[in-house]
């Protein structure tokens, strides 16, 4: 989903919720894998990020969806092997992986396919670990 820049952000927050919302009702997910807010330099990014992160977190949890969280660093290792790859990178191995024409775009949505599908191969090689 994309917000207008010029709408102010706590109305952007609210139509960000709105859609988290509708998707949920419209998927019915068992489970919400998300990546963990990480920043280096941007303060005020990392903030609205947060923001943003929170409202999506709280559409999931009001319908007692189960949340998975994973660093970028074990995002992209699962994926390509290595912690320290590029988006580029991420991006090829996402190609090849599912299948793809074309690396997945634009950059938010190969993120967040990266997300869900480093999930489901961790979720995978868990459930073939028997339990002690």
């Amino acid at each position: 989903m994309q917000t207008a820049s010029s709408t102010d952000f706590t109305i952007r927050l609210r139509q960000l919720h709105e859609a988290a919302e509708e998707l949920v009702e419209k998927f019915s997910p068992d489970i919400a894998a998300v990546e963990k807010l990480y920043f280096s330099k941007n303060v005020k990014t990392a903030i609205k990020v947060g923001q943003a992160r929170g409202v999506i977190m709280l559409a999931v949890a009001r319908s007692n969806i189960q949340v998975v969280e994973y660093s970028p660093l074990k995002i992209k290792k699962t994926i390509t092997g290595s912690g320290k790859a590029d988006k580029k990178a991420m991006q090829k191995m996402l190609r090849d992986e599912l299948g793809l024409g074309q690396p997945p775009q634009p950059d938010d949505a190969a993120d967040a396919l990266a997300v869900a599908y480093c999930h489901q191969v961790i979720a995978r090689f868990e459930s073939k670990i028997p339990e002690n």
